[in-house]
């Protein structure tokens, strides 16, 4: 018997030796068969997205520029003498005014924030109901979605402004929230990747004793987060730089987002604000890029995985 135990942990041993053995010539084989050409294609690879990001470098080194240094002639890609003046100047810029600039962030936040919470639970709810539950004319709505998708957000601008008007949400947050809480990109996204999802695995929790709601929540809902990751990416996106909503719905200015603030800042062309406007600019999409950064792994993930399924 104990004989029996050594020679199954020396075979054990064997095997996990040879098996490291193999990983490890595999990888020796994978350098190896570097070539000029592989280096060559990563030098491009690196200097395509230095490229691509120099807008953003240069949107970030505005920001710290001096008044002088903001109108030289040739323009100077890098800052040489940073300073914050642009932001206290951004705090100030707006001081004559009733609404204060923190206002316009503390808009913005609150609107996109809830936006984005609703509209993922809301597509997420949609899309497990129309797939797995399959209730009758669940064909239909699927088509209607898929039609609403052909229309341009400007077409649709007049019908919402009057269900807004109707329901008397004129010059609320309700206004710019509730008509961005169900569309039908989202909808879609969540759609196709509820499909994907196994019915045996909800038929074990059911069976196990978890209610819908259960079942959803601690099954569904951990096994779609790429899907719901890159659905916050875009949603936070969409409603963060919205321009036109705020000044269709939003009258007054206290409840007015951060990007007619921004116009507002820009306005008349005062070269004394200049400064003002490139920091409002960057704090404006620093948010943006954070989110992207976050959720930039799982936003890869997702577009992967579509391409395959394609």
């Amino acid at each position: 018997m104990e004989v029996n135990v050594v020679k199954r942990f020396v075979i054990n041993t064997y095997r996990k030796l040879q098996k490291r053995r193999a990983a490890k010539t595999a990888y020796t084989r994978r350098y190896e068969k570097t070539t000029a050409w592989d280096v060559l294609l990563h030098i491009f690879m690196v200097a395509l997205v230095a490229f691509t990001a120099l807008p953003l470098v240069y949107m970030i080194s505005t920001a710290f520029k001096p008044l002088d240094e903001l109108f030289i002639f040739p323009p100077r890609y890098f800052v040489r003498k940073p300073t914050l003046q642009n932001f206290f100047d951004l705090a100030i810029s707006l001081e004559s005014s009733t609404v204060p600039f923190i206002r316009y962030i503390y808009n913005s936040l609150v609107v996109t924030t809830i936006t984005v919470t609703c509209t993922v639970i809301v597509s997420a709810l949609g899309a497990y109901g129309l797939v797995k539950h399959k209730p009758i004319g669940h064909k239909v709505v699927f088509n209607f979605i898929i039609a609403a998708l052909m229309f341009s957000p400007h077409v649709t601008q007049i019908p919402r402004y009057m269900v807004v008007n109707k329901l008397g949400l004129l010059n609320s947050y309700w206004a710019l929230i509730i008509p961005s809480i169900a569309v039908a990109y989202n909808f879609f996204l969540m759609k196709q990747f509820t499909e994907q999802f196994p019915d045996e695995l909800l038929d074990s929790a059911r069976v196990d004793g978890a209610n819908e709601w259960t079942t959803f929540w601690k099954i569904v809902m951990p096994s779609l987060t790429p899907a719901w990751s890159t659905l916050i990416v875009f949603s936070f996106v969409s409603n963060w730089n919205d321009y036109f909503s705020p000044l269709i719905y939003i009258t007054d200015n206290a409840k007015k987002t951060l990007p007619p603030a921004l116009q507002t800042i820009s306005g008349g062309g005062s070269i004394g604000r200049a400064g003002a406007v490139a920091a409002a600019t960057m704090l404006m999409t620093l948010p943006t890029i954070i989110i992207f950064t976050t959720m930039q792994a799982r936003v890869m993930e997702t577009m992967t995985h579509s391409g395959i399924k394609g």
